[in-house]
């Protein structure tokens, strides 16, 4: 199919393609939309259309297949987010874990280190100082004196329970 005869199928065709969409879909604009995209990918396609093959027929199946995906999208869109794919909700922390999180913050690192190992992450002296690579003794140290430099700063939190 040359342009002169594209552009004589178009406005031949045009008008009852749409009418017809809009008889499956039932919006007019749509069904507008639809064959006016499906005559662009016709176009790109013109010179494997000929007459014999039913051209008009290979235009009304582009355009309603492209209403039925865009329903289909429209539909999900409207639909309640699945819970599976919805976003992870992050939470603020709550006024204990401030406190911990600023006392943690004033103790040197390696006391802090230990302390976190030892009462967050339940581990025993000997693992944390496998884990450190340290004696078990300086691990007693620092633990003993985190727990020390910890202690003014959570004074104030009655949940906390010193161990």
């Amino acid at each position: 199919m040359d342009e002169a005869s594209f552009d004589e199928f178009y406005q031949t065709s045009f008008n009852r393609l749409v009418a017809q969409i809009y008889a499956m879909c039932g919006n007019i604009t749509e069904a507008q939309d639809c064959v006016q995209e499906a005559f662009i990918r016709a176009w790109d396609k013109r010179r494997q259309l000929d007459k014999a093959q039913s051209p008009e027929a290979w235009v009304r199946t582009v355009a309603y297949r492209l209403s039925v995906s865009r329903w289909r999208r429209n539909s999900r869109a409207r639909r309640d987010a699945d819970r599976a794919v919805e976003p992870i909700r992050t939470y603020e922390p709550g006024p204990d874990r401030v406190a911990i999180d600023a006392a943690l913050a004033q103790i040197s690192p390696e006391q802090r280190r230990v302390v976190v190992l030892h009462h967050l992450c339940d581990m025993s002296v000997a693992e944390i100082a496998h884990e450190i690579g340290a004696p078990q003794g300086t691990v007693k140290a620092r633990l003993s004196r985190g727990r020390a430099a910890l202690a003014p700063f959570l004074i104030d939190v009655p949940e906390v329970r010193h161990a």
